[in-house]
């Protein structure tokens, strides 16, 4: 099967008439003539905590410069518990790099949870002053190709490299009613990846509000939702569905093998969780 038989055998819209981006459905000519004359600003946030710093970041902003939003002004926001360790990159023109220092947390878990409260307050007090659409990107990833203006829109999230052909009924949502996060069996539309989501820096904020507000209530009731931020995030967008989905070439795993992903734009760097995860000494 070529590869525009496999786009066109793939859902390219949502029940509620979201587009879902996959690469050939877009007209790029059109998107890049309509933001020479409406000029943007995109920004970029990205957390590097413990190892991951040392194993992902340079990597991370390096591919980021070279292929994030080519030839529009962004802004790559860097959240980070030991700024000592910041990489020195030299970045090409129209791109900056903002640093804010953060709370060094001991568990993966609170670093995933603290996620979305550093997001939401940062967002609060100057980046959505600062840029027209905001995306937010786990630091173990990596760009390929160009990840560009079909992207954008109100509030975008993106499905699963490894759940977006599952029945709702199958898909790994927090089941427990105790749990803010908690979708019934048989509801639902898609399973979202957390490490990448983005939109309009208000709803960004809206995201990460509600995400961190469902993350406290649990915590409170010594609940921990089974795939923690991620699992508010999918119930957050089963509320409030996004205006734009972007399929599993804007963050695939390269280790599967899919003949339906035949250009991916954002992929996973090799992880070893057992080394990145382990308790932070302070």
């Amino acid at each position: 099967m070529s590869s525009l038989q496999c786009i066109k055998s793939l859902k390219h819209t949502t029940n509620w008439s979201a587009p879902v981006v996959w690469h050939g459905t877009y007209n790029e000519v059109a998107l890049e003539n309509y933001y020479a004359s409406h000029k943007i600003t995109v920004g970029l946030t990205v957390f590097a905590v413990g190892r991951y710093t040392d194993r992902y970041l340079y990597t991370f902003i390096s591919s980021a410069d070279k292929y994030f939003m080519a030839g529009q002004k962004v802004i790559i926001y860097v959240l980070i518990d030991d700024f000592s360790k910041l990489p020195w990159i030299e970045l090409s023109p129209l791109r900056t790099v903002k640093v804010f220092e953060i709370k060094r947390e001991k568990r993966w878990q609170a670093i995933s949870r603290m996620g979305m409260k550093t997001i939401s307050e940062h967002a609060v007090d100057h980046i959505q002053y600062e840029v027209d659409f905001l995306f937010c990107m786990d630091v173990d990833q990596i760009i390929v190709r160009k990840y560009g203006l079909e992207t954008l829109g109100e509030s975008g999230a993106q499905l699963h490299a490894h759940w977006y052909k599952t029945s709702p009924t199958e898909l790994p949502y927090e089941r427990s009613q105790l749990s803010e996060a908690y979708i019934p069996v048989g509801k639902g539309d898609f399973y979202y990846h957390a490490a990448v989501f983005g939109g309009t820096p208000i709803q960004v904020l809206n995201i990460a509000r509600e995400c961190f507000k469902g993350i406290l209530n649990d915590k409170k009731n010594s609940i921990e939702a089974v795939w923690h931020d991620e699992s508010h995030l999918n119930k957050y967008f089963f509320l409030h569905k996004p205006t734009k989905v972007l399929s599993p070439e804007y963050c695939w795993n390269m280790f599967g093998i899919n003949s339906e992903i035949n250009t991916v734009k954002l992929c996973w760097a090799v992880k070893n969780y057992d080394y990145l995860r382990q308790t932070v000494i302070l």
